[in-house]
């Protein structure tokens, strides 16, 4: 007899295909969406296919309005039909054929119908290649404004969280999509267990800011034991932003390995044990705490998204790709601030303070190519359950 035991919910992400499907705004000037997210991609040695929802001068933020088009649901479908026509959504077997899209990520979509095309754009492309892995960046909005129609929030619920492998939202985002206040990393993992709980593997918080951060240090202190003494840990205080991040993990067991005496049994007794599992549940957690800049940086979520959509598909362990996600954000951000201010004496409008801080992208090239480790991620005590399944209507 042999036993069945394994570690399931987190797979080979793509297939082993680095072929991405990118479906998120974009702007002419700037690094929002698709200009934040498709760079990235590409140094990182993905292919990027990119759908713009999208195509505006600028950023909604600036002073004096914008000009663009919005690509709604059903033009959306056509180019996704044209893709297929063509063999680049391609069906072929082989996990590494050019033509299988291995990772889709998803972000500002403003519209109902547009957002329930990507549902039907994404259940098509799983029925492609079943270990396509979907990232989801909920963008709602921020600071307590939503950015989207609110109705999104019942449809990202309804439809595409079930369908999301990963999801990066922000404090606000979370919140909306769980129902749950987020005031301390218990709040933090009881959202991330929600989510777990509609099917998705991994959730990364973006951006926490706890109003008490002396109770909310967080971690038992627990680093990886790789030697490195060279990251450090900010100590939480007002001015820290928080990322946490969190990994369900499953390990089905089947009775027959725990039960010594199953020889033993009557064949009714081992018909019953077999059709007992015992399903441990563990969420792997981690916080880590960065300094805040003063000062908003447009584009910083997409930019998450993307860089962690990077280093998660390669690398199993989630709390080094929380490391390098979070030492690069604070070099491309502070390198941003620090440009800013050396324009700041020229500047008197508020159109060209907007412009100051676009991200400097293009410049931070080295820091995506080689991420510095500079903060370390602290491991959080994770609950741990147990399930036991005793089907009886699979018995034979």
């Amino acid at each position: 007899m042999t036993s069945t035991s394994g570690d399931v919910g987190y797979h080979d992400g793509g297939g082993g295909n680095k072929r991405v499907l990118s479906i998120q705004s974009h702007v002419v000037s700037g690094y929002v969406g698709n200009k934040a997210a498709v760079f990235p991609l590409q140094l990182l040695g993905f292919d990027v296919d990119i759908i713009n929802s999208v195509q505006f001068s600028n950023h909604t933020g600036y002073p004096f309005g914008f000009e663009g088009e919005v690509l709604d649901g059903s033009r959306l479908l056509k180019l996704i039909d044209g893709m297929e026509r063509n063999g680049l959504l391609s069906s072929y077997s082989g996990d590494n054929f050019p033509g299988r899209i291995g990772y889709i990520l998803t972000g500002y979509i403003g519209s109902e119908s547009f957002l329930s095309a990507v549902v039907s754009v994404v259940q098509k492309l799983k029925g492609l290649n079943p270990k396509c892995r979907y990232i989801c960046d909920p963008v709602l909005g921020d600071n307590d404004q939503f950015y989207v129609p609110r109705e999104l929030v019942g449809i990202y619920q309804r439809e595409v969280l079930p369908l999301a492998d990963v999801i990066t939202p922000n404090q606000f985002e979370i919140e909306q999509l769980t129902g749950i206040a987020i005031k301390s990393i218990q709040d933090a993992q009881c959202a991330c267990c929600a989510l777990h709980d509609m099917g998705i593997n991994v959730v990364l918080i973006t951006s926490i800011v706890f109003p008490d951060a002396d109770e909310n240090c967080g971690g038992d202190g627990e680093r990886r034991m790789d030697g490195d003494t060279t990251k450090k840990a900010v100590t939480p205080t007002p001015d820290s932003i928080a990322m946490f991040a969190s990994r369900r993990k499953f390990c089905l067991q089947s009775s027959l390995q725990r039960q010594s005496n199953y020889m033993d049994q009557s064949p009714m007794m081992q018909q019953e044990e077999l059709k007992t599992d015992l399903v441990n549940i563990n969420d792997e957690q981690y916080v880590l705490y960065t300094p805040r800049f003063a000062g908003q940086f447009t584009g910083t979520g997409d930019l998450c998204a993307a860089l962690f959509l990077g280093w998660t598909a390669d690398d199993n362990e989630l709390s080094c790709s929380l490391e390098k996600l979070a030492g690069t954000m604070h070099v491309i951000v502070k390198r941003t601030a620090a440009v800013a201010a050396s324009l700041s004496p020229l500047i008197n409008e508020r159109a060209n303070t907007l412009s100051s801080r676009e991200l400097q992208l293009i410049q931070s090239r080295d820091d995506i190519l080689h991420p510095p480790r500079l903060f370390r991620a602290l491991r959080v005590p994770a609950k741990h359950t147990e399930i036991r399944n005793n089907s009886k209507e699979d018995a034979t």
